[in-house]
């Protein structure tokens, strides 16, 4: 009986003691590709096993209000594949189209202006041009 009654007493301090606080979640900026009105910036995050990816831009389907949308890479093989994806379409044509399962990238070259990039996610839009879609490429290369 006192042997029970002193585990209860000290099983609560016991088990605490060897445990610390580990932060859920740490986000490091990594490129701020555009700013001003339309912002668009590469993010990490590294959770306590993984570390995923993100790239955060204002949805320009809705123009009157500030609508941010996240489109999440789980790893960097797949953030490399956004990558792999803007070099061939730099050096592709007009309309090319780089689809993956939750996103396409679109080349769209407009007559007086620069490349174009337009961006869907399941349920944003954005457009970059050629310098952002550089930009991009180049973080991810130095990772």
């Amino acid at each position: 009986m006192k042997k029970l009654f002193l585990s209860v007493l000290i099983f609560p301090f016991a088990g605490s003691a060897g445990l610390q606080r580990i932060p859920s979640l740490s986000t490091t900026h990594l490129a701020e590709v555009r700013s001003g009105q339309w912002p668009m910036d590469l993010e990490r995050d590294i959770d306590r096993r993984d570390t995923s990816y993100s790239l955060i831009f204002r949805d320009q389907q809705v123009v009157d209000e500030v609508v941010m949308d996240t489109l999440a890479f789980p790893n960097l093989q797949q953030l490399k594949y956004l990558g792999q994806a803007l070099t061939v379409l730099k050096s592709g044509h007009n309309g090319d189209i780089a689809t993956f399962k939750s996103y396409s990238i679109k080349r769209a070259d407009k007559k007086f202006d620069n490349v174009w990039y337009i961006l869907r996610d399941k349920y944003g839009l954005a457009d970059f041009q050629q310098p952002e879609a550089d930009i991009m490429c180049k973080t991810i290369k130095g990772l």
